[in-house]
């Protein structure tokens, strides 16, 4: 890439050139690529942006503006290249571990269209929120379970386990002679620094990435009455809520590292013939972290995200304030616990079961009243599209809790075994942990009885398309291979449209199965082989295989969570992996959970918005946007942002695009039918492009009678079935890729540019193929 100096295609004191120049203004899709690539052509210039994101121009189009019959009859194209956005840094591998947070985030856009409900929508969103607060909570109480009850309190207190770990003898009575912080209050104090450090890192990373990829604001224009909330002027700036959600998160995190130390000191002084004043203070104590734990709560519920407007106020007080308190709170709490208490021992587990049993009862509670609240959205405005008929919400919530308690079990089995080499020193995790380990056999077995019956369907549907194929390519030598291949690859492409099935089976399971682990460990107190130790055999045999096939698949899981984070961390073409989740998962902004990887979309969608409103009014000339894959929904996002004067000198161009399939399936409150309808009336002309072979792309479905249709008929692919003298050698099926490579696209290019200037001697509009 040629790294010349930034500069600007003209400047805005400049005369408005004659509207005699078209720019196209493409955008890449998932995984990236290069300016060179998109532009096909050695030679780049950046003409505005930075090393983050930036629009590049070949070379000899840098001053196009100043010579725009040169450029007559042809769009110049300019190259917006996003994908250091979401995988340019090695770094962003940890963001693995960010993963549920990730998902309870996109629950918040999932759900239903509604009309005139504003209250219900708001209560879809708290709910939301809440559970996000819950997988906070979920992960540092984790991180608590390893420091303070493993390690400090189980290992550290037992003279076999801590003589096999040298790191810990200076904590245990024995190894350390009865040492000052061989008391269990001061091992407490001193574990806990690995929970706050959590914490404390979670409170960076969030503060930090919002500095760097979301503080970009948005191109003001007032907002209009009707619109989708992607139009609104606030919705791609969400400074006032992630502040405030940040500080409510990083206090939770905090309070929960206190609760954690100050539970098991505080039961130890209510005891008969306890100090008076420990017993006291541990009392002030629990009343102090009650009232800050309601804050928390309340700060969370307060309210929700403010898009009509661009909101730039800080609740700054709340924001300082509330993690300061709890922080200080936590110091106190170390102080009560580390205080001298003669007589008190470490033996057994500490209280675990309670907490975690009350987390994952609290996240059920939240996931069904959500499900009740999504469903009557959906009843009162149905979208027969949308995916599992308005219930994808609640179900991507769902398993953003699973996928938190997995990591969590995880976690504490891996390093109770790590601390535990015999297996009989320490008690070991809360049996719940356990308990749900366990339950994942199970799950993975439901899992794969879906992927079995998708794979027989795919087999039929792969023999009809066989037959369609032959009727695609009449006159043409028969090639069963080819015929085959082709049809094999259409029916994997269709399999994107059964993704609700297989997240409807899991859900389900997940729920029921989850549902069982919590009444078994809460019931019986004893793992699973434990408690079915005196039934059936073959029970007691199931329970058993369960107990140790799960343990084994959350351990090699979490395992193979860290080598992967590993190795993206050291391998670029691994990290770029990693990156297309990212660019999928992190398109919205983060409205439920801060800790959340950052939002990309808050600052490309800004970008892609003033390039267009500064070109359209410096030069008066018209523009396609021409997005691929993620890059379509980027262009559309841009759009809805334009004012309407400038939108009307708009025109798209999508390819490849998941506009409808996943996104108007997935969300429809923000790309369901109406929505999409009212982008194809509001922008100058639209066509989208999309093939059969294609996995992500498929058609937008715009309602017929409104306007122009939208859909070109599927493109070929391959572009010949056999060999032709156009095409010699055996042409490549595309899929996903290579869009400009059919003629189509430069066809369709030229139809839009053709109506969005209709009224030049020489150019009509044309009628729609």
């Amino acid at each position: 890439m040629e790294r010349a100096q930034e500069r600007t295609a003209g400047s805005p004191a400049e005369r408005p050139e004659a509207p005699e120049m078209d720019l196209e203004l493409r955008v890449h899709g998932v995984g990236g690529t290069t300016p060179e690539k998109m532009l096909d052509d050695p030679r780049t210039v950046r003409i505005t942006g930075d090393d983050t994101a930036a629009v590049f121009r070949r070379a000899e189009d840098v001053d196009a503006e100043s010579r725009p019959g040169h450029h007559r009859g042809r769009p110049v194209p300019e190259a917006y290249v996003w994908c250091n956005l979401t995988s340019g840094d090695a770094s962003r591998a940890l963001w693995l571990l960010l993963l549920p947070f990730m998902v309870v985030n996109l629950a918040h856009w999932m759900r239903p269209a509604a009309q005139d409900r504003p209250r219900t929508v708001r209560f879809y969103g708290l709910l939301v929120r809440l559970a996000g607060l819950t997988l906070t909570v979920l992960l540092v109480a984790a991180a608590c379970e390893v420091a303070l009850d493993l390690a400090a309190w189980q290992c550290a207190g037992v003279t076999a386990c801590a003589g096999r770990h040298t790191w810990l003898r200076f904590l245990s009575p024995a190894g350390s002679d009865g040492g000052w912080w061989s008391a269990p209050g001061r091992r407490f104090a001193l574990a806990a620094l690995v929970p706050t450090a959590l914490t404390g890192l979670l409170w960076y990373l969030s503060h930090r990435t919002w500095s760097a990829y979301e503080s970009t604001r948005p191109l003001a224009h007032h907002p209009e009455p009707g619109h989708t909330s992607l139009a609104s002027p606030g919705f791609w700036y969400g400074r006032r809520l992630v502040a405030r959600l940040r500080a409510a998160h990083t206090a939770a995190g905090l309070l929960t590292v206190a609760a954690a130390v100050h539970a098991p000191a505080a039961a130890f002084d209510r005891r008969p013939g306890g100090a008076a004043v420990l017993d006291t203070s541990g009392r002030l104590l629990t009343g102090a972290l009650i009232a800050a734990a309601l804050t928390t709560v309340w700060v969370v519920c307060r309210r929700g995200r403010s898009e009509h407007l661009l909101d730039q106020e800080l609740d700054r007080h709340l924001v300082r304030r509330l993690p300061l308190g709890a922080l200080a709170l936590l110091v106190l709490v170390v102080v009560y616990a580390g205080w001298a208490r003669p007589g008190w021992r470490s033996g057994g587990r500490l209280a675990g079961d309670t907490t975690f049993g009350g987390l994952v009862l609290a996240q059920g509670v939240l996931v069904i009243v959500l499900a009740v609240v999504a469903h009557d959205l959906h009843r009162r405005l149905p979208d027969r599209r949308a995916a599992m008929r308005g219930l994808g919400g609640p179900a991507v919530a769902l398993l953003a809790c699973a996928l938190g308690g997995v990591i969590s079990g995880g976690v504490a089995q891996r390093v109770s075994d790590w601390l535990d080499g015999t297996g009989t020193s320490i008690a070991g995790p809360p049996v719940l942990l356990t308990w749900q380990a366990s339950v994942i056999p199970p799950v993975l077995t439901v899992l794969l009885a879906a992927v079995a019956w998708l794979s027989w369907r795919t087999c039929r549907l792969s023999r009809v398309e066989r037959a369609a194929v032959d009727l695609g390519h009449p006159g043409e030598p028969q090639d069963m291979a080819r015929s085959r291949r082709i049809a094999r690859v259409r029916a994997m492409a269709a399999l994107t449209d059964r993704s609700p099935l297989v997240v409807t089976v899991l859900c389900a399971a997940t729920l029921v199965l989850g549902a069982g682990a919590l009444v078994g460990a809460l019931g019986t107190g004893k793992t699973p082989d434990t408690a079915a130790d005196r039934t059936y055999a073959l029970v007691h045999g199931a329970a058993q295989t369960s107990q140790a096939l799960g343990s084994w698949l959350v351990g090699l899981g979490f395992v193979l969570f860290v080598t992967w984070g590993r190795r993206a961390y050291k391998d670029a073409s691994a990290r770029r992996t990693i990156g297309i989740l990212w660019d999928v998962g992190t398109f919205w902004p983060r409205a439920a959970h801060p800790f959340a990887p950052p939002c990309y979309a808050e600052r490309a969608v800004p970008d892609l918005t003033w390039r267009m409103v500064t070109w359209t009014r410096r030069t008066g000339g018209r523009l396609v946007i021409s997005g691929h894959s993620q890059g379509s929904v980027l262009a559309a996002a841009a759009a809805w942002q334009l004012t309407p004067a400038v939108r009307k000198r708009v025109a798209l161009l999508t390819y490849g695009s998941p506009l409808e399939r996943l996104y108007g399936r997935w969300f429809p409150a923000h790309f369901g039918p109406a929505e999409l309808g009212s982008l194809h009336r509001e922008v100058a002309c639209w066509r989208n492009l999309y093939r059969l072979t294609d996995p992500i792309g498929g058609p937008v479905r715009i309602p017929d009678g409104d306007g122009p249709e939208v859909d070109h008929p599927p493109l070929k692919d391959p572009l010949a079935y056999g060999r032709a003298p156009g095409h010699p050698l055996p042409a490549p099926i595309l899929g996903h890729s290579d869009y400009q490579a059919d003629p189509a696209f430069a066809e369709e290019r030229r139809r839009l540019l053709a109506r969005l200037r209709p009224e030049l001697p020489g150019q009509q509009p044309e009628p729609d193929g």
